[in-house]
């Protein structure tokens, strides 16, 4: 019988990703992947380090598995309680301190060793399989993860796929250069191979991951003429358009500083390369950006949105803002406010800054009250959603191309993706998932849209053009 595995994942796509590789490492092993905690064999809490009281979340969450280990315990079976992530790179020996009944702790460049943990956790327990093991392996292997993994397991329409890891920009406020470690990008075949596998598996869209991903420089091909060189993001997505079944492509997320002119090209060259960019921006104000370490100025990045607008039409850009930074006055402030109405962002997500351990925006002097930061945050949040409404109300009375990809709120009713990541609801038959079909919009709110499948054959694949 299979034994169970629960894994609960917290952040970003990365970590989404690197949970389903967990489980396809652990598939080998004889584990099957639940939907509860309760009575797994194994629990996973993969973690993320980026938003303030992190850490502390975790700890609440393994107080109350521990009552579920001892419990299963009490009645003669045993689960492995495992913390991997962020949290786990950052703070491993603390959780081993503060919950010795934890068995293993992984940072996130070592689960493919995940079995042999697991194998180093039962050889150090003894007759009393109650405690924990206190397995730790946080460290950075010269031997990249990916060589090592199997390849994923089968998954749904849109798939992610992660390209390049770790970060060297040392933003000030960020905690990944400590807990990805240095930038690493995979070999572009290797890319092309698990891109492969996955539209033979059923995936139509294909995301594109990494903490700067479009800072992705991979060894290309052996076959390509130019081996010599490495691929950039947009070489490699030139390739990947051309593997079959694969209709969309998209990449997240990206910095500033690394888009250069073959990528921007690329979205006018690339049907299949969405219309649609969450590219960060953080601030405004060029006094803020300098304090954070951006390597870039308001400007810089005008210039970039203005590339990409002029590559392509109806160009939706995405970002995210920090507010209350050490230091960030009301005229930094309003600087943001203006920059982000110049810009016009489609969809942005917008943050209280809160200091990380360990960086040196920990250690700034020019606090703002939490007061104050609360109310930047509100303003600041206002004018984006109205943006964001206005963008999604534009699209009223319109026809899209949306790939069905999961169920819908309502009984009958899928859901999906527009070009521009807007969340489409319809209400269309089970045979339609999978299935990229044009859409008549006809009501919009702040974070979705609906609309009626519209008459006649299926969007092409090779889109992009729409609205």
């Amino acid at each position: 019988m299979a034994k169970k595995l629960f894994i609960k994942t917290y952040g970003c796509q990365m970590n989404v990703y690197d949970s389903a590789r967990m489980a396809d490492v652990l598939a080998a092993l004889g584990y099957a992947q639940v939907e509860r905690a309760d009575d797994a064999d194994m629990v996973i809490l993969n973690t993320c380090h980026i938003r303030e009281k992190a850490a502390e979340k975790v700890f609440s969450e393994l107080g109350r598995l521990r009552h579920l280990k001892d419990r299963k315990h009490a009645a003669g079976g045993e689960m492995v309680l495992a913390v991997a992530g962020c949290v786990a790179q950052a703070e491993g020996d603390e959780i081993v301190k503060r919950a010795p009944y934890v068995d293993i702790v992984l940072g996130p460049q070592t689960y493919h060793r995940l079995p042999e943990m697991i194998a180093r956790a039962a050889r150090t327990v003894g007759r009393d399989r109650k405690p924990g093991r206190g397995v730790i392996d946080t460290e950075f292997p010269a031997e990249p993860k990916f060589d090592f993994l199997p390849r994923p397991g089968a998954g749904g329409p849109s798939a992610f796929l992660s390209v390049q890891e770790g970060c060297d920009k040392f933003c000030t406020f960020c905690v990944v250069p400590y807990t990805r470690g240095a930038e690493y990008s995979r070999p572009a075949a290797d890319v092309l191979a698990e891109a492969r596998h996955l539209a033979v598996n059923g995936a139509r869209e294909i995301v594109l991951l990494g903490q700067n991903v479009n800072a992705y420089h991979g060894a290309p091909p052996r076959s390509n003429a130019a081996a010599a060189k490495e691929w950039g993001l947009g070489r490699l997505i030139r390739a990947l358009a051309e593997i079959d079944g694969l209709a969309r492509i998209r990449y997240t997320t990206s910095h500033p500083h690394d888009m250069d002119d073959d990528l921007i090209a690329a979205h006018a060259d690339v049907p299949a390369l969405m219309p649609y960019l969450h590219l960060p921006v953080q601030s405004g104000s060029a006094r803020v950006l300098s304090a954070m370490n951006r390597r870039y100025a308001p400007e810089d990045y005008r210039r970039i949105a203005d590339k990409l607008r002029g590559a392509r039409s109806g160009m939706a850009l995405a970002s995210d803002f920090i507010v209350g930074f050490p230091g960030e006055t009301r005229e930094d402030f309003e600087e943001t406010l203006a920059f982000a109405r110049d810009i016009g962002f489609a969809q942005a997500y917008s943050f209280m800054f809160s200091p990380r351990p360990g960086t040196p925006a920990a250690a700034m002097e020019g606090e703002i009250d939490e007061g104050e930061k609360a109310e930047r945050l509100a303003e600041l949040q206002a004018l984006l959603d109205e943006m964001q409404g206005q963008f999604n109300a534009g699209f009223v009375g319109s026809k899209l191309p949306v790939l069905f990809d999961r169920t819908g709120r309502k009984p009958g009713q899928l859901a999906g993706r527009s070009p521009h990541l807007q969340a489409v609801h319809v209400a269309a038959p089970e045979s339609c998932y999978g299935e990229i079909l044009d859409v008549e919009i006809d009501s919009s709110a702040v974070n979705s849209l609906s609309g009626r499948l519209a008459c006649g054959a299926p969007a092409e694949r090779a889109e992009g053009a729409a609205a």
